[in-house]
């Protein structure tokens, strides 16, 4: 479990780093928008009080927290009684450091701070996310990729 911590703090930490510079520092709450390479990477605010892509923005921000709590929860049990290796363990982490960093949006802010804007190719994405949204991603799709059932791994 130690990995699973390890890299659960360094995705919350980064998540949390990255959120304050550009909320705070770039004031992008005010500044909404800011260019770095367009059209790849910009910068956009957007405060996600939903899920994925604002999807059920409607909901109590306690609702959302307390899901994500429940799935942190999930994982570390599912990762403590069917251990699979490092690989599974480092995508948990993923996922609880980027679960709890949108928590802490929420409690923080009441909505998690989305800024990165990608497009490409003549596609103008609409949304944002952020370091946590990544971690989230990449650590649910390793769990499912790297979890498989013990007796098959033994």
């Amino acid at each position: 479990m130690r990995t699973v911590a390890w890299v659960a703090g360094l995705i919350f930490v980064l998540d949390q780093i990255t959120k304050y510079w550009v909320v705070q520092v770039l004031d992008l709450k005010t500044v909404r928008s800011i260019e770095v390479l367009p059209p790849y990477l910009n910068l956009e605010m957007a405060w996600n009080t939903g899920i994925n892509f604002g999807a059920f923005a409607g909901a109590s921000k306690w609702i959302w927290i307390a899901v994500a709590l429940v799935i942190v929860a999930a994982v570390l049990w599912w990762v403590r009684t069917d251990p699979q290796g490092r690989w599974q363990k480092i995508s948990a982490g993923l996922l609880v450091g980027g679960a709890l960093g949108n928590v802490i949006d929420r409690l923080i802010y009441g909505a998690v701070a989305d800024f990165l804007n990608m497009s490409c190719c003549g596609f103008t994405n609409p949304t944002s996310f952020n370091v946590a949204d990544i971690a989230v991603f990449i650590g649910a799709f390793g769990m499912v990729v790297f979890s498989g059932d013990s007796k098959k791994a033994a």
